[in-house]
C-alpha cells in the first residue's frame, strides 16, 4: 500500500509520527563508498533547470521525494506493510553490486556502437576564452571531420571545448558524466550523454571505446586518467594507443621530473616515456591520434594474413 502524505506543521514542515520532523536528504543513509555521493547540498540546478536534484542512473530525485520515501504511514495496517526506515539492504553490498553491474551494462549498451573515437581528459575549470579551450574546440573539430568520435567527461571547461568542436563539426559528441557533491552539469554540446555514479566504471569507458587519448592541462582527475591510460598501455592490459599530451609550457615541468627521479631511480624505463607525445599544434595532434587505429588495422591484417599462411589451403 502506498505511503500517505504526512500533515504539515505551523512553520511549513513535515511532521512523521508524533509531530516529528521527517529527516532531511542530508541526514538520509547513504552508502560508504567513496564515489556514492550525496545530493547537492547547495541546491544549483542542473542542465535541465531542475533544482535539487540527485541523478543516479535512470532515475532523479528531489529532496521531497527523499523524504515522503522514509516518511511513516499513517494508519496501522501501513505500518505494518511499509518498512519504517530505509531498507538495510539497500546499503548492502551485494545491492550496491547490482548497481555497478548496471552501471556497466548501461554504458556499454550506449556506447557499444560507437565506432572509432579518440578520448580528450582536461580540467573543467579552464573557462571560454582560453587558449587551451579554443585548442580543444580545434582538435574536436579536426578529429570529427576524420570521422571519429570525441569521447570527454561531459562536463565544462576542455570537456565542454572539445564536445562543441566536434558537435559543430558534425562528429559525434560523447560524455560520459560523473555525479558530483557540487552537481557536474552534462554540457549543452553532449550529442550522446551516459550519467555514472562510479568513477571506476566511468573510467572503463574513457578506455574501452577509445582509440587514442588526448590529455589537455587539468588537475587531480587529469593526472590520474592520464596515468592509469599510461599503466594499461605499459602493462599491456589494452594496445599501445596514442597518448598525445596537449601543452608543452604545462607538460614540460612533469615530464621533467621523471626523467629526473623515476627513469633516474630506475622506477620507470626511459622507454616508457615513448608512450607519450606533447604539442601545441592541433593538426600535429589529430595526426598522431589517428594514425594509432590505421596502424594497428594494418597490423591486424598482417596478422590475419599470417595466420591464413600457417594454416594451409582448405
Amino acid at each position: 500500500m502506498p505511503h500517505s502524505h504526512s500533515k504539515l506543521d505551523k512553520s511549513g514542515g513535515r511532521q512523521t509520527k508524533k509531530g516529528q520532523p521527517a529527516p532531511s536528504p542530508a541526514e538520509l543513509p547513504s552508502d560508504s563508498l567513496a564515489d556514492d555521493f550525496a545530493p547537492p547540498a547547495d541546491g544549483n540546478a542542473n542542465h535541465n533547470g531542475n533544482q535539487d536534484r540527485r541523478r543516479s542512473g535512470r532515475v532523479t530525485y528531489k529532496p521531497k521525494a527523499e523524504a515522503m520515501l522514509t516518511v511513516h504511514a499513517r494508519t496501522e495496517d501501513e505500518r505494518l506493510l511499509s518498512p519504517r526506515h530505509r531498507p538495510a539492504f539497500l546499503d548492502s553490498d551485494p545491492w550496491r553490486s547490482l548497481r555497478i553491474l548496471a552501471e556497466f551494462v548501461e554504458g556499454f549498451d550506449a556506447l557499444a556502437a560507437v565506432g572509432k573515437a579518440v578520448t580528450i581528459f582536461g580540467s573543467a575549470r579552464i573557462p571560454e576564452g582560453d587558449p587551451y579551450y579554443t585548442q580543444a574546440r580545434e582538435l574536436g573539430a579536426n578529429l570529427a571531420r576524420e570521422g571519429f568520435a570525441v569521447i570527454t567527461g561531459g562536463g565544462p571547461g576542455i570537456m565542454e571545448a572539445a564536445n562543441r568542436g566536434c558537435h559543430e563539426a558534425g562528429g559525434l559528441s560523447i560524455g560520459c558524466n560523473i555525479e558530483l557533491p557540487h552537481e557536474q552539469s552534462v554540457n549543452a554540446y553532449v550529442d550522446l550523454g551516459v550519467e555514472f555514479r562510479y568513477f571506476f566504471a566511468r573510467k572503463t569507458m574513457f578506455v574501452k571505446y577509445a582509440d587514442a587519448f588526448a590529455i589537455f592541462p587539468g588537475g587531480f582527475g587529469t593526472l590520474d586518467e592520464l596515468f592509469e591510460s599510461l599503466t594499461l598501455i605499459q602493462t599491456g592490459k589494452i594496445r599501445h594507443f596514442p597518448v598525445v599530451l596537449i601543452g608543452t609550457e604545462y607538460w614540460s615541468g612533469l615530464l621533467a621530473w621523471l626523467r629526473s627521479n623515476p627513469i633516474a631511480l630506475g622506477t620507470i624505463s626511459a622507454d616508457d616515456l615513448e608512450l607519450l607525445d606533447c604539442t601545441d599544434d592541433m593538426d600535429e595532434a589529430c595526426k598522431i591520434l589517428t594514425a594509432g587505429l590505421t596502424r594497428r588495422v594494418a597490423e591486424a591484417a598482417k596478422e590475419d594474413k599470417a595466420a591464413e599462411k600457417l594454416a594451409g589451403p582448405k
